[in-house]
This record gives C-alpha cells, structure tokens and sequence, in this order.
C-alpha cells in the first residue's frame, strides 16, 4: 500500500514557490543531515521563499546562529521563525503576564530566554511560580518522574503553564527521547493547564505566513518528519505537506504510519526519503 506518492525536490520546486521547512529531523539532528544544504540552495537558485518553522523554545535568531554553524548560510531561508518567537509575541500582548511575576521554566541547557524577554522573576521551585514555561527537554537523561515532581507543587496551586515546544518526542543523539510536549502532559495530568503554541497549532503557521503578506495557500508546502505536528499541522491549515524520513518516524513502517496518520487525522500530500537534491525513492 502507498500512503502518499513519492516526490522529487526538483518536481516540489516546479509546484510551490512557498516552503515551511521543519528543522530537527528535516535538515539536521546534531549535525546537517547530507544534502540538507545543498537542497536550501537549490531551492534559494530557484527564487523560493523559505521560512524554517521549528517547535523550539529558544528564538528564531538563536536558532538561526546555531544553524549558520553547521554550515547553513542564512541567506539560504528568509528567517527562521519559532513557537517561542510565537509564545513572546503572544505573551507580550496577554494583560495577566506582567514583568515582575514569577516563572518557573523547564527547558534544556538551563534556558530562561522566554522569562527574561518577558521581564519576569525565574524561580528555582514551581510551587514559587505565577507561571510555568516548558520550553525544552532533558528526558534523555533526566527521568519523566523527576519532572512530575518538580511541578506537582504548580499543579497543586493552579498556576498556568506555556509549553513552547510541543514536540512529544525528540531527537537527541539519533536517537529518539521525550520531548518538551511528553513533559507538559504530564503537568496537565497533575491537573494543571497547558497553553500550547507550536505545531501543530494554528498560531505559528499564521505567525509564520503573515511574513510573506498575502499569499495563495496552494502555493506553500510544509515538509517535515512528524505525523503529529507538521502533517497534523499542515493538514489542519489546508496546506500540502511532505511527510521526510529521516527523522522521529524514519524506521516506522507503512502499517505504523497509517495508524499515526488515522489517529491524528493527518496524512502526508507526499513523501520524500530525504530532503536533498538527489532523493531517491522509497
């Protein structure tokens, strides 16, 4: 059984002119996966426009920096646009975030960045908190238990969280841990509530698409590895998609991904082995 056609970068070029273009398990994992590059260039020789969309918590430009050292020129995307570039823009316009309230933040690398932009106090223990921010995961070596712990105390006292990286899973090391997603369910099992902003959500791809101003919709794709959020995502919005192999679902097979694509009502336009200009097929 096909789940969807298979395509050629060279025949998504001659179909859409704009590309939303998922990062971890698209065009890299901890390094560039080949011929991610080279693809970006052939598709800025083509006159494409192209925004990375990525469920992170860190800033766009963060992002992009990282990016640039391993080997993306950032002339090859026109920006590069993330659920916390969503979550700050949001947030600064919400009048019950205030400077000066107090966040209590679950992220990787000890990052606050969505704290400090919003001028808010970062606290050490959740049950401190006004607010609860899970922007990030180190479930790869921290225990989902640990975690539960440390907001049980949130929880407890209602305060409201953002999970600016909805991603349940993650690609850590090629291989795949729970992501910032898996930890804000667990908040929301101890009865808390979760604001969530990222894909597959609609508030990033409008963020995203108002910086081409008006466009058609049938001439922008999105392409991505994840079932949940980018084809989910993509489908929710009336727009093409590309389900790429090279991530979270690279070793799932035709049965495993039918099942995914029944039970979040999201099925791929196509489907690429890889995003590079010599995709072979399936």
């Amino acid at each position: 059984m096909t789940i969807a056609p298979e395509i050629s970068l060279a025949a998504l070029i001659d179909r859409y002119d704009y590309f939303l273009i998922d990062q971890f398990g698209v065009l890299r994992d901890d390094d560039a996966y080949d011929g991610a590059v080279a693809a970006l260039r052939r598709l800025k020789e083509a006159g494409k426009h192209v925004i990375v969309l990525s469920n992170s918590g860190r800033s766009g430009d963060y992002n992009a920096e990282r990016f640039a050292r391993l080997g993306f020129d950032r002339q090859l995307f026109e920006r590069f646009v993330t659920s916390g570039d969503v979550a700050f823009n949001l947030l600064s316009a919400d009048p019950n975030i205030r400077p000066g309230m107090r966040a209590f933040t679950i992220s990787s690398g000890g990052d606050q960045n969505l704290a400090d932009r919003l001028g808010l106090v970062s606290v050490a223990q959740s049950d401190e908190a006004d607010l609860v921010i899970i922007s990030g995961s180190e479930a790869e070596r921290i225990e989902l238990e640990i975690y539960r712990r440390r907001l049980a105390p949130a929880a407890a006292n209602n305060a409201p969280c953002v999970c600016t990286n909805p991603d349940i899973h993650k690609l850590a090391g090629g291989k795949i841990a729970p992501g910032a997603g898996a930890i804000a369910r667990i908040y929301e099992n101890l009865g808390g509530m979760v604001h969530w902003i990222g894909k597959p959500h609609r508030e990033i791809y409008e963020f995203a698409m108002a910086q081409w101003a008006s466009v058609d919709p049938a001439k922008i794709v999105c392409i991505g590895d994840s079932i949940e959020h980018d084809i989910k995502g993509a489908s929710d919005m009336g727009l093409s998609s590309v389900l790429v192999r090279t991530g979270i679902l690279a070793d799932a097979s035709e049965q495993e991904l039918s099942e995914l694509m029944q039970h979040f009502a999201g099925v791929p336009t196509y489907m690429m082995s890889s995003f590079s200009p010599d995709t072979t097929a399936l």
